[in-house]
This record gives C-alpha cells, sequence and structure tokens, in this order.
C-alpha cells in the first residue's frame, strides 16, 4: 500500500505544500536494488552520455521506477559519505507527451534534457518515476488538456476530472535513494513540494537547484499556474 506523504494530501487539497514543520518525518519500508545496467543515451540535439540504469523491488506503489546514475555518480556519492557536498539529484515525473513527442505544452522534455546533463557533469541520479500527468495517468491528463483548451489552468483541470491537484507521492524516490546509499541530496527541482515530501520522508535536502526556464507559446499559461499556484522558483520572462 502506499505510503502516501502527509505534505501530498495538503497539496491536493489547497495546490501549496502542507507545512511539514510539526510532523514527524515518515519512515517508508527498505526497497532493494534488483538489477543495475549501463544504457547509452543520446538525445535529439545530439548529447550523448552514459547512464546506469537501476531497477528496484519492493516499491511502495508497485511501480516501475527507475534510478539512473550519471558521470561518476558513485564517486559524488563516496564524497557524500565522507562529509563532502551532496549528490545532484532530480526526481523527474514521467511524462510521455513531452518526453517522447516533444510536446511544448509543458517543460518536462526540455528539463529532462537539461537534468541529464547538470547531473553527468557533476556526478548524480536521475529518478525516473511513473507519475503521468502529476499522478493522474496518461488519459486523464489528456482529459485535462481539453480542459484547459476551455479555459481552466492545469490544477483546475485535475480537480474538475475528480482528482486533486497534485496526486504525487515521494515515497517510491526516498526508498530508490536509501537503496543506493544516498541520504542527502542537492535537489535539482523548482518545485518546493518535492523538497517537503522528501524531507518527511527522511532524506535531507542540502540545497534546491533550480531548474533553467523553459517557456514558449503554448506552455507560458501552464508556467505561470505553477507559479501561482504551487509557488514554483520560476523566473518567467513576463515577471521579471
Amino acid at each position: 500500500m502506499t505510503a502516501i506523504c502527509p505534505s501530498r494530501r495538503g497539496a491536493a487539497a489547497s495546490g501549496r505544500p502542507a507545512d511539514a514543520s510539526s510532523d514527524r518525518p515518515l519512515d517508508p519500508p527498505a526497497a532493494e536494488l534488483r538489477t543495475a545496467v549501463t544504457v547509452p543515451l543520446r538525445f535529439p540535439d545530439g548529447y550523448a552520455t552514459t547512464g546506469r540504469v537501476m531497477t528496484f523491488d519492493d516499491l511502495v506503489d508497485g511501480r516501475e521506477h527507475l534510478a539512473i546514475g550519471l558521470g561518476d555518480w558513485e564517486g559524488a556519492l563516496a564524497r557524500a559519505a565522507a562529509g563532502g557536498e551532496a549528490p545532484l539529484v532530480r526526481p523527474h515525473s514521467e511524462c510521455l507527451t513531452g518526453d517522447v513527442l516533444g510536446s511544448e505544452r509543458c517543460d518536462c522534455g526540455p528539463q529532462l534534457r537539461e537534468a541529464v546533463e547538470r547531473i553527468a557533469d557533476e556526478g548524480g541520479i536521475l529518478l525516473y518515476l511513473r507519475q503521468e500527468g502529476r499522478g493522474i495517468g496518461l488519459y486523464a491528463k489528456l482529459d485535462a488538456y481539453a480542459l484547459q483548451d476551455a479555459g481552466l489552468d492545469t490544477y483546475e483541470a485535475n480537480v474538475a476530472l475528480g482528482h486533486g491537484e497534485d496526486e504525487r507521492d515521494y515515497a517510491p524516490a526516498a526508498q530508490m535513494l536509501r537503496a543506493v546509499g544516498v541520504e542527502r541530496i542537492r535537489l535539482l527541482s523548482n518545485n518546493p513540494d518535492k523538497a517537503a515530501q522528501l524531507e518527511l520522508l527522511g532524506v535531507d535536502v542540502d540545497e534546491r537547484v533550480p531548474t533553467g526556464v523553459h517557456v514558449t507559446a503554448a506552455n507560458a499559461r501552464y508556467l505561470a499556474a505553477k507559479v501561482d499556484r504551487t509557488d514554483h522558483t520560476l523566473a518567467l520572462p513576463d515577471r521579471a
């Protein structure tokens, strides 16, 4: 059964992370590394690197999430364990339309591409989380797109479909990090709820590192909703 993080419940109800200051850290059960394979990666723009792709047993939601070690990730983990800088980590939620098809209705594809290069340069881990549409699934996400075309923002559309604004749960991310020996991280994300949930789940977030701003004519309203509704740290051009 999924160990739902309290901050997710608060975010789903209000559109903002719940105040975690009075909450005890959660303790999801241990997961185990099951397979690790080396995969050469190449992106459409020609950028190439190599990832160590890891799978796990006993993830709390039963989904097939991945951890991908990039660059000198083992050295980064060893340095962190010895008291050095925490490794750079991005929990990236699956987005078929953006990651695979290049949709410009979101910024997911460019964020994934950016994250892989930045993490490979420093050594760290990309967590690829099977949480399409902020946890509501692919078909429901496309239903939400139709509602956005009718005037709702991305969060309002999820609620209109009977879902929470954001149904993602980062317990599996915490399990995977613990399984590979990561206790503290530098979090590559604009989303404060990711940091709040991971802290509640026992992962120390030493620093939150923002991604770049990948704005297009098609996603400007979507990105503005992220800033206005869930406090994403995005320096949008029209807000400067």
